[in-house]
């Protein structure tokens, strides 16, 4: 089948059976984790390898493999596995135990959720990275809900929110770097005009976070004690994702000084310390799995024109520029809504918003925010987002929990829209 200008909406068919396995056995059952994600995207991706009898099988495996062999795809299974190995060393170490025992003890109850997504925001803008922030963060945020009475849904919506912050704005961050070239417009005008649209959806976040853990108990019964010592991994973690370092470099660092200090301290031996990576890698080849099967997917989905169906769906119905804003979150949001890939729904949406940003004299910078706030807004939402997918693993629970605590997520959509609608912020001609 080749592709036209045209697309076609048919090729969308093996997006609508993932989500409707996913979403039909979870209401049927009243339980989301009934259907496994592997077993829910394999099934799609076999209909998606099956659907176009026009094209030779042999062609459509090959499609696949690109897809699933994309080296945003191949990255993220990276930081997964390193991520997961980062975990379990650390864990095994005592260094999770410890730090969120710090926490508990230094932070003030009514603000260890909040302070949970200030720590996630600070690393994910500095790092670049919501897959790295998540996959090494989570932990943490599990521990804390483990121990308080804080659901674990929360905690690990609240991770994956602080994660979004950063990915939003980060100036080495894949989306944002994507986001300003699509729309030929300079990094530092695009941060500028996105804060002052994010920040204040950021602190409302904090606030309601507060106001909904204000009254958070932490069992006094138990022992908190912790070693400072096992502690020195997330620091170090946090010291080099502020300073910019990259996230592989970060965690390859965070895995040495984990093994390097469970060693001395006697908490494993060379034996256990292999395990502990052996079994970490383990824990993420699932997520990873998935991912690679996701891109595959996307790969035949675009092939076949879905994308470019949806993609046009949505620019015919711009009339103004009013509408020709909407119509570029409009763009981005159905791309990462069917590539679960906030980097590639805008590098996808961006030359179609450049377009439009240009015939209804939208500011670049305007429009460059628009699709990085949406492809954000989107991905912290999607309960088949990899950040989603990771922090939910890490809780055993399901992605869908998470989707109706993602305080931030909704609130940078709410904060994007209203940006558009009253003309926010007020630009001078550049």
């Amino acid at each position: 089948m080749v592709q036209t200008n045209k697309g076609s909406a048919k090729a969308l068919l093996p997006l609508i059976v993932f989500i409707g396995m996913f979403l039909g056995v979870g209401i049927i059952t009243g339980d989301f984790s009934t259907m496994p994600l592997n077993v829910a995207i394999l099934v799609a991706s076999l209909f998606g390898l099956f659907l176009n009898r026009k094209e030779s099988f042999q062609n459509k495996i090959e499609i696949f493999t690109k897809g699933a062999g994309h080296s945003n795809i191949v990255l993220m299974m990276v930081i997964f596995l390193l991520a997961g190995a980062f975990s379990k060393t650390t864990e095994n170490m005592g260094g999770v135990k410890s730090t969120v025992n710090l926490g508990l003890s230094l932070i003030p109850e009514n603000l260890l959720i909040v302070g949970l997504f200030v720590i996630c925001m600070f690393i994910s803008i500095s790092m670049g990275t919501s897959v790295g922030t998540v996959a090494a963060i989570a932990p943490v945020g599990f521990g804390l809900s483990q121990a308080t009475d804080v659901s674990a849904a929360l905690a690990m919506a609240t991770v994956v929110g602080g994660a979004m912050f950063g990915d939003n704005l980060s100036m080495i961050s894949d989306t944002t770097i994507a986001a300003v070239r699509t729309q030929n417009t300079k990094m530092s005008d695009k941060f500028k005009v996105n804060i002052k649209i994010v920040l204040p959806g950021a602190l409302l976040t904090i606030l309601i976070l507060w106001l909904l853990t204000n009254g958070v108990h932490v069992d006094a019964s138990k022992d908190y004690a912790y070693n400072i010592i096992k502690v020195i991994p997330y620091l170090f973690v946090l010291i080099l994702a502020l300073v910019g370092v990259n996230v592989i470099i970060v965690l390859i660092g965070g895995i040495a000084l984990s093994a390097i200090i469970g060693l001395v301290d006697g908490s494993f031996g060379w034996k256990g310390l292999l395990s502990a990576i052996s079994k970490g890698i383990i824990g993420m080849e699932d997520i990873a799995i998935i991912a690679l099967l996701i891109g595959g997917l996307v790969a035949l989905i675009e092939h076949n024109g879905g994308i470019t169906w949806l993609l046009n769906f949505v620019r015919r119905r711009v009339k103004s520029k009013r509408g020709a804003e909407l119509g570029i979150a409009s763009l981005v949001s159905v791309a990462d809504l069917s590539t679960a890939n906030n980097t590639i729904s805008i590098l996808m949406a961006g030359p179609l918003a450049k377009e439009i940003s240009e015939e209804y004299d939208v500011d670049p910078r305007k429009s460059a925010s628009i699709l990085d706030m949406f492809g954000s807004c989107f991905q912290g939402l999607v309960p088949y987002s990899p950040q989603l997918i990771a922090a939910a693993g890490v809780a055993s629970i399901s992605p869908f929990e998470l989707v109706p605590y993602s305080i931030y997520p909704i609130i940078l959509g709410l904060s994007g829209l209203v940006a558009i609608l009253f003309g926010l912020p007020r630009l001078k001609k550049s």
